[in-house]
């Protein structure tokens, strides 16, 4: 398993400023779903942070999202390890095979795989 980067998700009620503001630090939309918008680094996109209104399809707004090439493998790591998962193993339609999982401190971990 490896890990292809780790985003900050930011909860916003006001996600047109909040792009443009981290506009203002480089960082360009990449993705725009409406409720979720991705801004990356076009020097180094692997850089990047995501604007959450609420999650569209989870109970919750996640605190930041890992990606792993792995995510099934993962899932089972995280299951024999006793962690408390908050949104079950699944496709979403934009293209993702997703969970989340809570650490130690509270914070909701979003572990997602491209497939």
């Amino acid at each position: 398993m490896s890990v292809r980067r780790v985003v900050p998700d930011i909860r916003s009620e006001a996600m047109e400023e909040s792009r443009d503001f981290y506009g203002l630090l480089g960082l360009e939309e990449v993705m725009n779903l409406g409720w979720v918008v991705n801004l990356a680094s076009p020097s180094n996109p692997t850089a990047q942070v995501i604007l959450m209104s609420r999650d569209e399809t989870a109970p919750v707004t996640p605190d930041m999202s890992i990606e792993v090439d792995d995510v099934d493998a993962v899932y089972a790591a995280v299951l024999d390890g006793g962690a408390e998962i908050v949104h079950p193993l699944q496709d979403e339609e934009w293209g993702v095979r997703r969970f989340f999982v809570r650490d130690p401190n509270g914070r909701v971990v979003n572990v997602v795989g491209h497939r």
